[in-house]
């Protein structure tokens, strides 16, 4: 026995730093994780709350909302709770089990007065974690618990991210569907004086009848867009749990956002991107499930004892009683299972592989993330000043074509090909301050922001 218990203690002076040392997050290249995006060690926009950057009263108050009446968020909510009683439960594995286990018997023989007897031990076993069997298994659940609390703020951050932008799609849809109706009162009375100059004789009925369709194929158009928009509006109310109704809104004209867009160091995503800190949180787990694999290998050591009374087989239950002690020790050593074992260290630290390569590509889409987010901002205020001058010249160009076509022998064709570029160049206006506001949000969104309420 003594030979064994000292055999234990060199194999644990050997190994034990392999299966006590903690978890180090490995190291990761983040200096070009934007690509060509000048970085700097400013305040990021993921730092701001998100009622500092949506500032419409509306759009907050549906963003407060969601964040209380969400039911995914309620979910991970929940998600933690779980977590952690499982790490509590976790954290008393280090404590001796402690049991009462009372036993009574009534006997007889050959019909005697019966006998009564009866023990009150209370019983406890306690493993001793020499080989970080244990402590793997509470470091584990606790790699799990900050995991659960990871979850919840990826919840959070999409949510906010998918409030604003539903809300904007709403606000773009509003526009856009009032262009078209405007658009479709113009072609109204267009068709109107259309007629009258066919009567006159200055147009033919082919080109009324091209008015005509023409504005047909407008009142479509704004059917599809109304259509559009309540679906969006209903996809709204989904998260925030609420059912179908209209939402109130203000206008796209009215949104501010802030000119300059700074996105930090790239290294701050490793502690604010939760899909990073979750896929961090994974590979710590699977850490910790290889240490703790590698402690199967081992043996476990284990106590046990009781301690209680007994009436010695007395003929009365209130006899007086004798003392009742009990000890005992063993060392569980793996034999035949140990091939398992080994098997199973192996199939462990390919799962640690897995989830450290799954940790360096989520890094690496966080960052492409960050670019396309930023180049879609950039890319649609680039144009902002382009599509205002084509709108502008549209206009002008719808004043010349039907002066033209009043006084010389300008067909209607080109006020119809001028009319209609000019709804596109309207529509594709109010789009591109949509995809400048999405590329806000996505950009908030891929730096961590809205982590906090």
């Amino acid at each position: 026995m003594k030979k064994t218990i000292i055999t234990i203690c060199l194999a644990a002076g050997l190994v034990g730093c392999g299966i006590y040392k903690p978890y180090n997050r490995p190291e990761v290249e983040t200096d070009a994780l934007y690509g060509a995006v000048e970085a700097s060690e400013s305040e990021s926009l993921g730092d701001l709350p998100w009622r500092e950057l949506f500032t419409d009263p509306q759009l907050q108050e549906l963003i407060a909302r969601a964040l209380v009446e969400n039911t995914d968020l309620q979910s991970a909510k929940l998600k933690i709770d779980e977590a952690e009683a499982a790490l509590q439960t976790a954290r008393l594995s280090y404590l001796p089990s402690i049991n009462l286990a009372p036993q009574g018997a009534l006997s007889s023989f050959d019909g005697a007065t019966p006998t009564k007897t009866y023990q009150l031990p209370v019983t406890a076993a306690w493993q001793i974690d020499l080989f970080g069997g244990i402590t793997n298994q509470k470091r584990q659940a606790r790699a799990a618990y900050e995991l659960s609390k990871a979850y919840e703020q990826a919840v959070k951050t999409q949510l906010v991210a998918g409030v604003a932008n539903l809300y904007y799609t709403l606000l773009m849809l509003d526009e856009q569907v009032r262009i078209t109706a405007a658009t479709a009162t113009v072609w109204r009375e267009v068709i109107e004086k259309a007629q009258a100059m066919k009567e006159a004789g200055m147009l033919t009925e082919a080109a009324v009848s091209q008015y005509e369709a023409t504005y047909y194929a407008v009142l479509s158009s704004e059917r599809d867009l109304g259509y559009q928009r309540t679906t969006v509006e209903n996809s709204l109310c989904s998260l925030l749990a609420l059912t179908p109704q209209p939402i109130a809104r203000g206008t796209l004209a009215a949104q501010q956002m802030p000119e300059e867009l700074l996105v930090g160091l790239p290294a701050q995503l490793l502690d604010n991107r939760p899909d990073v800190r979750i896929a961090e949180f994974t590979l710590m787990r699977a850490y910790y499930a290889t240490s703790a694999a590698r402690s199967k290998l081992w043996p476990s050591i284990s106590l046990s004892g009781s301690a209680g009374w007994t009436n010695n087989g007395g003929m009365r239950i209130v006899n007086p009683g004798e003392m009742l002690l009990s000890a005992a020790g063993s060392v569980l050593q793996p034999i035949f299972n140990a091939r398992a074992n080994r098997n199973q260290l192996k199939i462990m630290k390919a799962q640690q592989q897995e989830a450290e390569l799954s940790y360096r590509q989520t890094l690496l889409n966080a960052g492409a993330e960050v670019n396309n987010a930023l180049a879609q901002c950039q890319a649609a205020r680039a144009k902002r000043e382009y599509r205002a001058r084509q709108v502008d010249a549209m206009e002008r160009a719808i004043v010349s074509t039907e002066l033209l076509m009043q006084y010389t022998s300008t067909t209607y064709l080109e006020v119809l090909t001028a009319r209609q570029s000019l709804l596109s160049a309207e529509l594709a206006q109010v789009a591109d301050r949509f995809d400048e506001l999405q590329g806000v949000v996505n950009l908030y969104q891929a730096l961590g922001g809205g982590r906090e309420e």
